[in-house]
């Protein structure tokens, strides 16, 4: 007897689902990206993505909303970043304009009150009248929050915000739930999936990894990035999808002050395709070699190097 073909499991299918979901985004998850994203919902667990620049962190996130449709709401980081940013502001224009109706409306309130202990009382009932949820002005982090519906949250470049910003952070993607002093606590009617995504620029705390899956995204493997070329600029010719490929794989493994991402991979292969090329050849490589290359200390390094690489793509 032959021996049953083993089925797949569950987790398994899901997985695959998700892969051919982001897909139809454009997004190509290798098996690792789509395991993590699969994890974060079924244990409503926030990821932190780490990796190099341009290598897909960011579009995660805008793929997965997608995917799932759901909001995307960014909380862009940066050095200084405080909780008034993030979270809530206060509508104090809102707030004034009710205090000048409470000053008019001042001797009808007071209007039979036996004495100023009394007085005061009723003042002190208009206190939270003022600090309630009508004069919030909500930004990414409560805005996620409150989403009727649920959202995926992005908290990007975590590593450009201060650690005392990290620290605000851990109740939230511990539990889903801020604390606003004058309110109370505010929890989500619908956990958001959130997304945290670093560069490497500093160490994150072990408070915040504990509290996340964790998912590192590096440069893509060559048949990776042909399917990710593919689906992105699916009008470049076969051919020259797979020497860009080649010649760009190549000019990682140089010494290099900033090594071409995936995203400027793909306005490579968009730049060919407006010049009309056909394939590469060093003049083409050279006239069109700052869509990849940021620094001109790179550029001019590299110059030496763009025969041979230009032959290795085109033997590809």
């Amino acid at each position: 007897m032959n021996a049953a073909a083993p089925t797949e499991s569950p987790a398994r299918a899901a997985i695959v689902d998700i892969q051919h979901g982001l897909a139809t985004s454009g997004y190509i998850a290798s098996d690792a990206i789509a395991t993590v994203l699969y994890l974060a919902r079924a244990l409503s667990k926030p990821v932190l993505v780490e990796g190099p620049p341009g290598v897909g962190k960011t579009e995660l996130a805008n793929a997965a909303a997608k995917l799932i449709d759901k909001p995307l709401i960014r909380l862009q980081c940066y050095e200084g970043l405080d909780e008034s940013r993030a979270l809530y502001e206060w509508k104090y224009g809102k707030q004034l304009l009710y205090t000048q109706v409470l000053k008019e409306k001042l001797g009808d309130l007071m209007a039979g009150a036996q004495g100023l202990k009394e007085s005061i009382a009723r003042l002190h009932e208009f206190d939270d009248t003022f600090f309630n949820e009508e004069f919030l002005e909500p930004r990414p982090l409560l805005k996620a929050l409150w989403a009727e519906h649920g959202a995926v949250l992005l908290i990007d470049e975590i590593d450009k915000s201060d650690q005392e910003f990290e620290a605000f952070l851990l109740e939230l993607l511990s539990d889903y739930q801020i604390s606003i002093p004058e309110i109370g606590t505010v929890r989500a009617k619908h956990p958001p999936l959130v997304f945290l995504t670093s560069n490497n620029t500093r160490e994150i705390g072990d408070a915040l990894k504990r509290r996340c899956l964790h998912l590192y995204i590096p440069f893509p493997d060559y048949k990776l990035e042909q399917r990710i070329i593919e689906s992105r600029v699916p009008e470049l010719e076969a051919r020259l999808r797979t020497q860009l490929v080649s010649f760009v794989q190549g000019l990682r493994g140089l010494d290099l002050k900033k090594v071409p991402a995936v995203s400027e991979t793909i306005d490579w292969a968009r730049t060919l395709v407006l010049m009309h090329a056909n394939e590469l050849d060093t003049q083409l490589v050279r006239q069109t070699l700052n869509v990849l290359l940021k620094f001109q200390d790179d550029i001019e390094n590299v110059d030496a190097e763009i025969p041979a690489l230009t032959r290795t793509a085109n033997k590809s």
